[in-house]
């Protein structure tokens, strides 16, 4: 029986209107009312007034109470529990010996293989994971064909705070085309740029450097903060006479920021 009940309960049997047990607590009407449809509970010291006026051990009255709370406790556990379980999926269909899809999540080590595999640690095709290995890969650290994460290490194509591919973007940009706050490859883009063959940036360094500050044998020094006084046929140009047989896409992505 709930605290309500039984106030009701108890209450009736002295037979007690509302306003009579509100007047020897010294509360309102209303107060009692609130009590007996649950809407709020008593104060400590109330407890100890209807436990000497109906002479009844306190814990009498809040004992449901009290179990409903451990009720509702251990619910929040067992839910916490069912989140944070393991939860695995493995497709029946497969290709190349590889379930279709694999999920593997929860707490601790656990791997997902598959053509599309999510887990904490991951290897597919398509892979999403803490650690994600394979093809196209999404996570803290990915590893494959195309990286994107917080550390990105790709064959071709890298995104991430870290990221080390053919083409890497990334906060530290390393590889072939790069484009990152610290940037270093062969043609590259950034705020301090260290390549071998074509450097845009704040700081520059390569056989062509163009920046604030430029070292190579083919320098460019540009004076705006956002090198907007640059142009793309000033970069071409410069490029050209250097390069003049260089694949058409890397000049292109050497001047894709500039008008």
């Amino acid at each position: 029986m709930k605290f309500q009940e039984k106030l009701q309960s108890l209450r009736k049997q002295r037979g007690m209107s509302q306003e009579k047990l509100a007047e020897s607590l010294g509360i309102s009407r209303q107060a009692v009312s609130k009590w007996e449809s649950g809407q709020s509970y008593p104060d400590t010291d109330k407890w100890v007034a209807l436990s000497n006026l109906f002479g009844v051990p306190i814990d009498n009255l809040v004992r449901d109470e009290l179990l409903i709370e451990k009720e509702r406790q251990q619910e929040h556990r067992l839910s916490a529990y069912y989140f944070m379980r393991r939860y695995e999926f493995r497709s029946k269909k497969t290709l190349f010996g590889l379930p279709l899809v694999h999920i593997n999540l929860g707490p601790g080590f656990c791997m997902a293989k598959g053509i599309l595999a999510i887990g904490n640690v991951s290897i597919g095709v398509l892979s999403l994971g803490g650690i994600s290995l394979g093809g196209l890969c999404f996570g803290g650290l990915s590893a494959g064909l195309i990286g994107v994460g917080g550390a990105a290490l790709a064959l071709l194509f890298a995104v991430g705070g870290l990221s080390i591919g053919i083409l890497a973007i990334g906060g530290q940009a390393i590889g072939v085309l790069t484009l990152g706050g610290l940037s270093v490859g062969m043609f590259s883009i950034g705020g301090a740029v260290f390549a071998s063959h074509v450097a845009i940036g704040g700081y520059a360094e390569g056989h062509v450097a163009i920046g604030h500050t430029a070292h190579g044998a083919k320098t460019l020094i540009v004076h705006a903060n956002d090198l907007s006084d640059l142009t793309s046929a000033q970069i071409r140009h410069l490029i050209h006479k250097e390069y003049p047989n260089l694949w058409r896409p890397i000049v292109d992505w050497l001047t894709f920021l500039f008008r």
